[in-house]
């Protein structure tokens, strides 16, 4: 059930940030699923406490693609986003045992 909710991390540049100097932590998550769900996947995957989740909805962008014929345009779908801030002393292993 966890991994459907919890859709996969997200890494860049902006989220590493934020998970190395608040704690906080990106996901893409199912579209239909609340906070507490959320909360209770990442506990349940990552065996941590989780603080607090704050979720927001990114919308679809519009995307254009040169081909010799011309511009092909299309769009990146929208997705839910969550971030997980955790308790003190808590940590994510994102990458695995390196």
């Amino acid at each position: 059930m966890a991994k459907q909710i919890l859709v996969r991390p997200l890494i860049t540049e902006k989220s590493e940030m934020l998970s190395d100097n608040k704690n906080q932590y990106s996901f893409v998550v199912h579209s239909k699923a609340n906070k507490l769900e959320i909360k209770a996947a990442v506990q349940k995957m990552y065996d941590v406490k989780v603080a607090s989740v704050n979720t927001l909805i990114m919308p679809a962008k519009a995307r254009n693609r040169m081909t010799r014929s011309g511009v092909l345009q299309g769009k990146k779908s929208s997705y839910k986003k969550a971030i997980i801030t955790l308790k003190d002393g808590e940590t994510i292993d994102l990458y695995g045992e390196m």
